[in-house]
């Protein structure tokens, strides 16, 4: 009942506040600016050959320079005087469409743009004026486009969506060949990650090597550090929105890769011409089947002893989309993908007449379901809704079984042991998002979700002598709510601002939690190549994630906001100067300060698999405070492209029961970060690509000398007990590593195909994955002498591969 009067209140005071603003438009419209006769342009930008939808697409007018742009479904809607028009529509990488008219009465125009191709030493492409990041209130997004996402070099030849960003000012990885993202000091946790706008809780393959996403499914990636638009919620570091394609609606089409550890295939086409269309594409990786010859070899000359085991993963990606109307259409998507690691061990020993039989089996397995049934309604040619049924699924388990067979004579005896843990989070959520365009002045957006949460924090079944029992976290379920408007709106002809505010609840046993977060970001114009942004957010979150680990591994734990574990908050304030240069450079300056509140560790000796106490009891909450300054200079168009990043970064953390209460170093806090992206095309028959990346060492805490005491035990005896320094307070050397890539293309009369030969470490750099500490005894005249020996331990030397992709 509680929940439900908060609820009301809640929506009553968003709602009343979207009410008061849309009423100021529409009076400051009648009675100040707006003058009779003026009409709507609005419709669909795709691109001609895929029919995919172009997001944030640009539309504007020449002869007043208003604009617009489009939203993740490729509408736009932008109202003008009657008269003569001059529109523009455009977008990075595709050929401008210019269309002169005389606008007399509201028109629909769907719009196709054609990628831009050269033609000897002319090239055609679009001028992007309104797209240009310069142009733009958003700050502190990356955008990267797919097809230069696959023309970067991959580990291990797989092209990876998460890793590319990495590459980016502010972003982090958390490891050698690691896919997980450490964005402006914040953690894995406190990134949104969401697909077709559903959350995915573990983005990782391979203990965190690949991320989930096949880019053949992908239709954009957006990812944004700060300036957080009032639209999303949830998370206080990052938002990572990325879209599926939305199948071919002309043509069938398939494309397909084959590489050293896996391959993928993708089919998308009309089921029903201009109405109806469909995409499919899966991933398998085969590693078990290379790794079964050395696993079989292990146990070859043992007699008796038989070892099989292996590991792989599998990803598979859905969509349909149709057109009910010319104003409705509806979207269902899915996604499943799964890991697993086994190992299953036989062993046999005879005697003269007794044989003793063991099998041991043990595994670990981890995957996420994700599906979306989407509803998208243009109520008029000013007012878009979509409504929105998600459903996210992430579970882990582990597993170990043991049995043994004794045999003597005729006598037969069987013995069972195992155990089973078993966590994950399971979602079910709806949500309406509604698009608002009054005039160019004006980009209103607001909406509502409501998500159902059911966690599964851990628990341990086990079997001994067939008798089950368990124990362990019991499950949670929860309710989380969210109420938000804001407005795109242009003040002067040369400063625009978004202002919005989120609203925030969460349900959980009993008490209740809300937050209101105020968000506001403005651009000002200061010449028509070079604007200054500023921007504020605030952020919460009410899940977290318990883990033991620099990896990422699947064993990490999702846990909600308790009567004991408060909400995460984060406040993160920016500034910057971004500047064009003739539409194919752009260089952009950003500093932010960002502190959060209520960030987790685990205390001093815990353990995810220390079941004997509630994972409440386990955690630590504290503050953390991130601040830096970031630089990009990027040239989007040509046979020639690329990007430089640099980080200046600071980043710690602060907790009572740690580091005696002093701040320390976070464990990802990086000095320098510094990345260098280059892809040149030669012809239309070769590209090559390469990518240097720089970072400051890891911090970590170490050992500083060893304590000779009395052992408690025997009094005679003495013991080395280590003693620690600083926490976080050794960092290790720099990394830093060349990838270079050469594409090989060729056009087919069935389509064309390509060789891609790439080396990872190009120059074998020994990067250090961790330290170890080891104790060397030296004697010298006074006796045995032991010291701490510090030893680097590397993970990937120099790395060749090959692999070949096609399409047709």
């Amino acid at each position: 009942m509680n929940l439900g009067i908060y609820l009301m209140h809640g929506y009553c005071f968003i709602f009343l506040i979207i009410t008061l603003s849309v009423s100021s438009i529409f009076g400051q419209n009648v009675t100040q600016r707006r003058p009779s006769g003026k009409y709507t342009v609005s419709g669909y930008m795709k691109d001609s050959l895929s029919t995919e939808s172009m997001i944030g697409a640009t539309v504007y007018n020449r002869s007043d320079m208003s604009g617009t742009s489009t939203n993740p479904y490729g509408f736009y809607s932008i109202t003008l005087p009657a008269g003569e028009v001059d529109l523009v529509f455009s977008y990075v990488g595709y050929v401008t469409k210019q269309l002169s008219f005389t606008l007399a009465k509201d028109t629909v125009i769907n719009i196709n743009l054609a990628g831009s191709v050269q033609l000897g030493e002319v090239e055609i492409v679009a001028d992007g004026r309104g797209s240009r990041m310069h142009d733009r209130t958003q700050m502190s997004a990356v955008q990267v486009p797919i097809a230069q996402i696959k023309a970067i070099p991959a580990f291990l030849g797989e092209t990876d969506i998460l890793k590319v960003l990495q590459l980016m000012p502010g972003i982090q990885s958390g490891g050698e060949g690691s896919s997980g993202l450490y964005v402006r000091g914040g953690g894995p946790d406190q990134n949104l990650i969401l697909l077709d706008g559903v959350p995915v809780y573990n983005a990782s393959h391979l203990f965190g090597f690949f991320s989930v996403f096949n880019a053949d499914a992908i239709n954009n990636v957006e990812l944004l550090k700060g300036g957080f638009p009032a639209r999303y919620g949830g998370r206080v570091s990052s938002v990572i929105d990325i879209n599926m394609k939305e199948g071919n609606m002309q043509k069938f089409h398939g494309e397909g890769a084959v590489g050293i550890v896996s391959a993928k295939m993708t089919f998308e086409g009309p089921v029903w011409k201009d109405r109806t269309s469909f995409i499919v594409s899966a991933r398998r990786t085969y590693i078990d089947v290379l790794a079964a010859p050395f696993i079989a070899r292990m146990s070859r000359d043992e007699p008796g002893l038989d070892v099989r085991g292996g590991y792989y993963f599998y990803d598979l990606t859905a969509k349909i989309n149709h057109r009910l109307t010319a104003k409705d259409r509806i979207y269902l998507s899915a996604y499943m993908g799964t890991d697993k690691f086994w190992v299953n061990v036989d062993e046999e020993d005879k005697s003269y007449d007794r044989t003793y039989l063991t099998n041991n089996q043990s595994g670990l397995s981890w995957g996420n379901i994700t599906a979306a049934f989407r509803w998208n309604r243009t109520v008029t040619n000013k007012l878009f809704v979509n409504t929105t049924l998600t459903y996210s699924r992430y579970r882990m388990d582990i597993f170990y079984k043991r049995k043994e067979t004794e045999t003597i004579g005729q006598h037969k005896e069987q013995t069972y042991y195992g155990g089973d843990y078993r966590s994950g989070i399971t979602d079910w959520s709806g949500r309406a998002a509604f698009d608002y365009l009054p005039s160019p002045d004006h980009y209103i957006r607001f909406g509502a979700d409501l998500i159902y949460h059911t966690f599964n924090p851990g628990a341990l079944g086990s079997v001994s002598e067939s008798i089950p029992f368990s124990f362990g976290g019991n499950k949670i379920y929860t309710y989380e709510s969210g109420l938000y408007a804001e407005d795109d709106i242009r003040l002067t002809d040369r400063l625009k601002a978004n202002v919005g505010l989120h609203w925030s609840a969460f349900r959980v046993r009993g008490k209740f939690y809300n937050a209101l977060q105020p968000r506001v970001s403005a651009r000002y114009l200061l010449t028509d190549e070079l604007s200054a942004k500023a921007s504020y957010s605030r952020m919460a979150q009410y899940v977290h994630l318990l883990t033991n680990s620099n990896l990422g591994l699947p064993t990490d734990l999702w846990v909600p906001t308790t009567d004991l574990l408060d909400p995460q908050f984060s406040d993160q304030a920016a500034i910057g100067l971004v500047h064009n240069f003739k539409g194919a450079y752009e260089l952009s300056v950003e500093g932010y300060y960002k502190t959060m509140r209520n960030v987790i560790e685990y205390k001093e000796g815990a353990s995810v698999f220390d079941v004997h106490n509630e994972w409440e009891d386990k955690v630590l909450q504290g503050e953390g405070r991130s601040y830096g300054v970031e630089l990009f200079a990027q040239k989007k168009t040509g046979s020639f492209t690329g990007w430089l990043g640099y980080t200046l970064s600071w980043s710690d953390r602060q907790f009572e029961a740690l580091n005696q209460g002093r701040r320390f170093n976070y464990k990802y806090d990086r000095r320098h970060d510094i990345s260098i992206v280059m892809m040149k095309k030669f012809g239309k028959r070769i590209e090559v690509s390469g990518t240097w990346v720089f970072g400051s060492g890891a911090c970590i805490t170490i050992p500083v000398g060893v304590i000779k005491a009395n052992n408690p035990f025997n009094l005679m005896q003495q013991s080395d007990f280590r003693q620690y320094g600083e926490r976080n307070g050794y960092r290790m050397p720099p990394y830093h590593r060349l990838d270079l890539s050469v594409s090989f293309n060729k056009k087919k009369r069935w389509g064309e195909r390509s060789w891609i030969v790439g080396v990872f470490n190009a120059y074998n750099r020994k990067n250090p994955y961790y330290i170890d500490i080891e104790e060397k005894n030296r004697y010298g005249p006074q006796g045995r002498v032991t010291q701490l020996q510090y030893m680097q331990y590397s993970l990937f030397p120099i790395i060749p591969s090959v692999s070949y992709r096609f399409k047709f």
